[in-house]
């Protein structure tokens, strides 16, 4: 049996304690907070003292509840980090441990050791019971994702920090407790600046995510900060920063899987650091596609996978009147499964996804919404072709075999999903499948060429409001009321609702296509058919002339419904794309090679 490092508890007292030492668990208490969860207190002996002043960070929890930490066994204390609270006391943190002998192969306590505070020159007293850490879950608990390095550097060989006023200490470490820190750390995403008015008055604020070899954490700067910080921040750079305050994190907001974040003040300091090379870049962990129909809905994940398709951009306009830009993305991985993931904003209108390239996106958030799928909010990080091994497995699949793939949506896993844009099928194919007929809408993609289209009373007069389509009630007298909304409006604006009827080899079947995918048949917007129909009824009629016979990949949804004791399948457009020959001659491919293997 390994021995104890004797002198090891007045070493860590004293805050010259290196690390790996051998010590003895003597007490593990579990502490509990009505506003946080579970925190553990250690009590450990070298033989001749023991101290309590030991607390279990957060990732180490599971050691506790899983009982390998337990009174008696003998302990390798590998990393710690010793704070200093304003009132002068220490406080251990324990960063890493491992059990060489578990307490049931150690008849008892070692030696004869008395507490470290009994007739000591400078006492050692026991931390006060504070507000426990915020609980991660067991997956963080067990520091996935982070650096194999993690904690492996003795805090002795950290660098110095500009001044030396502090000693550079870990993310891992920090608490609200200490007084002194300064961390080196990577940032690895900076949000845009945001504004907001309100009854206490106007204000801005950004954000930041850092890594080092310990772990990662956000912070948050308001007005003051921003002007003064966020020029000098950039994204993939090391800065030693001090001095902010710290809190529990809002796990509502952020994907950082830290227990707290940071707030900077006017005390603040962000310097930079040319000396970087061994600090990490952004830690994932990834989540494969098909997991995430396991995943719990408004989960936060990390996902890579092959741009396969991507859609264009569109512009949508908020409750509050602001227009944003919208573009859904689908990726694939090596499961064979696709998901749909909406970029928003900036990173929607730059992103090219014509290359079918690597996309890496930390903190997604994933919803069941017509299925499962991702959204990539402003604290997410995308990446693509980013230089990491995930990257590179991906792309050597999907060059060799991925690419004659057609890949499963998890929208058409989840019963009753909708959304899906994979689930190929002919028009034969739902009827005989009797698409449509169970509890839920069922949804489908088919490629069918027009051959009629009804264009009478295909347009209507909409309510002019910015978000609201009823059909206003012409007043005669030159307004227009709108019951939805309540009011009456001195003009109206052109919507569409038009029956068409597709086929393909297989079959034919009526759809009902609303404004966007009415527009993409027609070729013309609304507000100009509405002046054709009302003005010119030869080039009005001409349009529709025009669409017929055009081949379109449609997505569908279809229902059974029922009308006047009548039950009849309704089948509605969701989306119409040109067809892109390339990917359908892969797919036709596949489907040969599927059929010829049979």
């Amino acid at each position: 049996m390994r021995s104890l490092t004797e002198g090891t508890i007045e070493a860590l007292s004293n805050g010259t304690c290196g690390n790996d030492v051998v010590l003895q668990l003597a007490n593990i208490r579990k502490l509990e907070g009505s506003n946080g969860p579970t925190r553990f207190r250690v009590m450990m002996s070298d033989g001749q003292h023991s101290l309590s002043s030991f607390m279990l960070s957060t990732q180490l929890n599971c050691m506790a509840e899983e009982g390998k930490l337990a009174p008696n066994c003998i302990c390798l204390l590998k990393r710690h980090v010793t704070n200093t609270l304003k009132d002068g006391r220490r406080v251990v943190i324990i960063l890493d441990i491992e059990v060489l002998h578990p307490a049931s192969d150690i008849p008892g306590v070692i030696g004869n050791p008395v507490a470290f505070n009994e007739g000591q020159s400078k006492p050692a007293p026991a931390p006060e019971s504070r507000p426990p850490l915020q609980q991660q879950n067991r997956n963080e608990s067990m520091n996935k994702g982070f650096s194999k390095d993690f904690g492996r550097k003795a805090l002795s060989s950290l660098p110095a920090t500009p001044g030396g006023t502090s000693k550079v200490v870990p993310i891992a470490s920090l608490n609200p407790y200490q007084s002194k820190w300064t961390i080196r750390a990577r940032i690895t995403n900076k949000s845009s600046i945001r504004t907001w008015s309100n009854s206490r008055g106007d204000g801005k604020l950004f954000s930041m995510e850092m890594v080092d070899e310990s772990g990662e954490i956000r912070a948050t700067g308001f007005n003051q900060e921003v002007d003064k910080f966020f020029g000098l921040i950039e994204v993939g750079k090391v800065y030693y920063i001090s001095k902010c305050s710290l809190k529990i994190a809002n796990k509502q907001y952020t994907s950082v899987k830290n227990d707290y974040e940071m707030t900077l003040n006017g005390e603040s300091t962000i310097i930079p650091c040319e000396d970087s090379c061994d600090v990490p870049m952004v830690q994932c962990d990834f989540v494969s596609i098909s997991d995430l129909e396991n995943k719990e809905k408004d989960s936060i994940v990390d996902v890579i996978g092959v741009c396969k398709t991507v859609d264009e951009v569109t512009r949508l306009t908020t409750k509050t009147n602001r227009e944003v830009s919208k573009r859904t993305v689908h990726l694939m991985d090596m499961s064979e499964k696709v998901v749909t993931v909406t970029l928003w904003g900036e990173e929607a209108e730059k992103f090219d996804g014509s290359a079918q390239p690597i996309l890496a996106i930390k903190g997604a958030k994933l919803s069941d919404f017509g299925g499962r799928s991702l959204s990539a909010s402003f604290s997410s990080t995308l990446m693509v072709n980013p230089d990491i091994p995930e990257a590179y497995k991906l792309r050597g699949w999907y060059d060799k075999v991925g690419h004659t793939m057609e890949g499963q949506s998890l929208t058409e896993m989840k019963p009753g999903g909708g959304g899906g844009n994979t689930n190929w099928k002919t028009l034969s194919d739902v009827k005989n499948e009797h698409l449509g007929h169970g509890e839920k809408a069922d949804y489908f993609t088919c490629i069918a060429t027009i051959v009629f289209l009804r264009k009478e009373n295909c347009l209507y007069q909409a309510c002019p409001s910015q978000d609201c389509n009823k059909k206003v009630v012409d007043q005669q007298n030159g307004m227009f009321r709108c019951e939805k909304c309540d009011k009456e409006f001195p003009n109206f604006k052109y919507r569409l609702i038009l029956s068409a009827n597709v086929a393909d080899y297989s079959d034919n079947q009526w759809v009902t296509c609303f404004q966007e995918s009415a527009e993409a048949i027609l070729g013309q917007n609304s507000a100009y058919l509405g002046q054709l129909k009302d003005s010119n009824e030869a080039a009005f009629d001409e349009i529709f002339q025009q669409a017929n016979f055009n081949t379109f990949v449609f997505r569908n949804r279809v229902k059974l419904e029922t009308y006047n004791d009548e039950s009849r399948i309704k089948a509605s457009v969701l989306d119409v794309k040109p067809v892109d020959h390339r990917d359908y001659s892969r797919r036709l491919i596949t489907n040969i090679r599927k059929l010829a293997s049979q």
